[in-house]
């Protein structure tokens, strides 16, 4: 009996310094882990590493070095055991000393006693008047097959068997910083890409063009800003479309004040403003006497454009007559004066623009074909406010702020809700439209807030203006039915027949809801 207890304590004994191993080995391991995956510092992960080496390895030292292709040098990165003056001693070459054995050869390398080992270098002097017997044991870092550096440990010689044991841990350690090493140099290199496609995307927005007259950021918008600065250098004529209120006209001004005639006459003429009669005359000018009320010669704004621009505003309201005329200033660069017999010459270019829909005026009739032809030369869309709501904020802050200075009111800001409400509506006015209800905002602003309830009732809500639906859908749609079954027997003076006719029911159907719903069809019926 006596000698199985003694056999079970020997094997018990034997696998209890296992057992701590592990332990210890797990906990270095799961440490080495936690520390690698929340620091980005190369430096203090690698502090930290050679300190969790130590306190779990009972180690003297813990070493780790990098090696720099650059300058062919291997320094020490961090360190447990040394003082900073002892650090900076710690560089080698490639192939000097055991460290720059194992950084060249890429094998480990496992030195039982240093003091009896002629390539161990102490450079650092950490070891120096030792009389300790101490191991040294160094395993190179590598990425693919590529050494980066290496990780080193000194400790008190135990055992071969317990030097091999380490060797293998230090290796596992060293697999698990070369990934470290990996994955932080892919982010590096994945962080400068990025800065450098940021770089490029900012130098390539400065270097696109954006009128000082327009405000808006999306990227409908600079599509028009880049149509403008194509065309702005040349003499073509542009044909601006868009719905009413998009900024026709400043899309007008901006190409005008980025062209070369940028210092002549930028005259505006709205075609749809002037009656037909009146039109010829402001576009071309007149002779004295050429009409009633003609008391003087005057220039046409043809004329004062010329060497300059001229904008013809609703250009698709022109009269045919004058729609005659207008093609042969474009084909000729010449006209008369009403009343007149002498041809002047123009040089001037033609922006036009419309809200209309031209093709079918040319379809309809009204608008000619060739004339439409010779404006269309470079056509510009400006998108409406729905389709750019990414500039509703800037175009609304622009707008608080010209009218708050235009009334002498301080606007500080725009509140949540009204901005929730200025986003969700959409704009049947466009750009126009968000200015007047900006400028009715700031009168009635009374706080330097513009609120929800500033804004006008067709930009409310249902939230914001209390009016929120409470029916359920089957309750609605018998309201419905009974409204419509009421108007039918209205329309038929109580002939449910007729009402059901109406409807699309049937007779018996109308019986059945007539009696559902307590309707009287009598009191629709035409009294004698």
């Amino acid at each position: 009996m006596k000698k199985v207890m003694k056999g079970k304590m020997s094997e018990k004994s034997i696998e209890q310094p296992k057992v701590r191993r592990e332990v210890y080995e797990l906990s270095l391991l799961f440490e080495i882990s936690q520390t690698l995956d929340h620091s980005m510092d190369l430096g203090q992960v690698m502090d930290s590493i050679s300190d969790a080496m130590a306190e779990h390895m009972g180690l003297l030292r813990g070493t780790i070095t990098l090696f720099n292709r650059d300058t062919g040098e291997i320094m020490i990165e961090a360190a447990h055991g040394m003082s900073a003056k002892q650090r900076q001693k710690g560089r080698y070459r490639l192939g000097e000393g055991v460290t720059g054995q194992v950084v060249q050869t890429g094998k480990p390398a496992v030195i039982p006693h240093i003091h009896q080992h002629p390539q161990f270098l102490d450079r650092t002097g950490a070891r120096h008047g030792l009389k300790k017997d101490i191991s040294f044991i160094c395993v190179p870092i590598k990425i693919a097959d590529e050494v980066v550096g290496s990780l080193s440990a000194d400790r008190l010689f135990t055992s071969h068997e317990s030097l091999q044991e380490d060797l293998r841990l230090l290796s596992v350690i060293a697999h698990m910083i070369a990934q470290s090493v990996r994955m932080r140099q892919q982010a590096l290199e994945e962080q400068e890409q990025l800065r450098e496609e940021n770089k490029r995307l900012q130098n390539s927005l400065k270097d696109r063009f954006r009128p000082s007259n327009i405000i808006g950021s999306s990227k409908a918008m600079q599509n028009v800003y880049d149509m403008i600065f194509q065309v702005s250098q040349s003499n073509t004529t542009v044909l601006i479309r868009g719905e009413s209120g998009t900024g026709k006209e400043l899309v007008a001004s901006a190409i005008h004040y980025n062209s070369m005639r940028a210092k002549m006459p930028f005259v505006k003429v709205n075609c749809a403003a002037l009656p037909e009669t009146v039109i010829e005359s402001e576009l071309f000018g007149h002779e004295k006497g050429a009409f009633t009320g003609a008391l003087n010669q005057r220039k046409g704004r043809f004329e004062i454009a010329h060497g300059g621009t001229i904008f013809l505003d609703e250009i698709g309201d022109l009269s045919p007559t004058t729609q005659v005329k207008l093609l042969r200033v474009l084909q000729e660069r010449e006209f008369e004066r009403v009343g007149g017999n002498q041809t002047l010459k123009c040089d001037v270019r033609v922006l036009a623009a419309t809200n209309r829909d031209l093709e079918s005026l040319i379809k309809s009739g009204s608008f000619r074909q060739d004339l439409y032809y010779r404006l269309n030369v470079f056509p510009i869309h400006v998108p409406p406010l729905r389709d750019r709501s990414t500039d509703i904020l800037l175009l609304a802050n622009a707008f608080a702020e010209k009218y708050s200075q235009m009334s002498h009111k301080r606007i500080k800001r725009i509140s949540t809700p009204a901005i929730d409400m200025l986003m969700s509506y959409h704009w049947p006015g466009n750009v126009r439209e968000l200015e007047n209800c900006i400028e009715r905002a700031v009168l009635l602003s009374d706080n330097e807030v513009i609120h929800g309830h500033n804004l006008p009732p067709t930009l409310q809500t249902a939230e914001s203006s209390g009016t929120v639906f409470k029916g359920t859908l089957p309750e609605t749609l018998k309201s419905l039915e009974r409204e419509l079954i009421i108007e039918a027997l209205k329309n038929s003076k109580g002939n449910r027949a007729r009402a059901a006719r109406a409807l699309g029911i049937s007779e018996r159907l109308m019986g059945l809801r007539v009696k559902s719903y307590g309707i009287d069809p009598k009191r629709f019926k035409a009294k004698a």
